[in-house]
């Protein structure tokens, strides 16, 4: 079992319950827009706002300790921050994959061709996953 507590003070968060129940929803769940963190932390919390998971998801996403994931056509989703990877959507379901993927190669064609100074990637490929395209 994952010790929630020790993550989020590794990134010098601030320990609440709350924080502790969405990173436990974000590990067991891979990847989620606020809107169904917000449902899911309702049968925990009644009394939590969407401002509450608002503040909480921009406090971890300003520590680096959750990332955002910008969904073409869909809402972001949130994750805990892992090594590099690419995200896999399905443009049928919105099943959304994590695919292991040296970026670096990318970043240096492109800087090479370029004067753009890239500080962040967020690379996302959209098509049918392996369910939707039988």
């Amino acid at each position: 079992m994952t010790n929630y507590t020790v993550l989020l003070k590794n990134y010098d968060l601030k320990v609440t319950p709350q924080r502790v129940a969405i990173v436990e929803e974000l590990y067991l769940n891979g990847h989620m827009n606020i809107d169904d963190l917000y449902h899911k932390l309702l049968a925990k919390f009644p009394s939590i706002s969407l401002a509450t998971i608002y503040k909480n998801i921009n406090a971890m996403v300003e520590k680096v300790f959750l990332s955002e994931v910008k969904v073409p056509n869909a809402k972001s989703v949130f994750e805990l921050v892992k090594e590099e990877h690419a995200h896999l959507v399905c443009s049928e379901c919105g099943n959304i994959e994590d695919v292991s993927l040296d970026i670096s190669s990318v970043l240096t064609e492109v800087t090479s061709k370029s004067q753009f100074k890239i500080d962040s990637t967020n690379l996302v490929l959209s098509g049918l996953c392996c369910n939707c395209n039988k």
